[in-house]
């Protein structure tokens, strides 16, 4: 009688053929779409107040605000301040503003997004979506 180690290695010596199934994407979750396009939305919200700050920060390390003061003080013949007009915190607030309004705005459109896709199913009969094991 063989062992199961010599069963084994007689099994893995065959050739395995390719298996593939085929389904259909014929309903996407309501809740579950409106969930995961609100974090997609908050990551980009984040992502943009820090982008904001870090730019803001990086153009007035490299003195790119001071030599805008220059150029408007010669052109305008009177002093001018970029930093006085736009300082770090009301950048920052306004890059907050518009990553709340991009948060709803962007889970807002994923549950429509959701929707328009369940009832076009009814139409088009869903997505196939093809998987193999290779």
């Amino acid at each position: 009688m063989s062992s199961l180690a010599e069963r084994l290695q007689r099994k893995s010596q065959k050739a395995s053929a390719t298996k593939q199934v085929r389904l259909k994407l014929v309903y996407v979750d309501f809740w579950s779409a409106v969930k995961l396009s609100f974090l997609i939305a908050l990551t980009l919200g984040i992502i943009l107040v820090v982008a904001t700050v870090l730019v803001w920060v990086l153009l007035n390390a490299l003195q790119v605000f001071s030599a805008i003061d220059g150029l408007m003080s010669n052109i305008l013949n009177q002093k001018f301040s970029v930093t006085t007009l736009l300082p770090l915190t009301q950048v920052a607030l306004f890059a907050v503003v518009v990553g709340l309004l991009n948060t709803v705005v962007g889970t807002v459109l994923g549950a429509i997004a959701a929707m328009l896709y369940n009832f076009s199913v009814r139409i088009t009969g869903g997505l196939l979506v093809g998987f193999t094991n290779n």
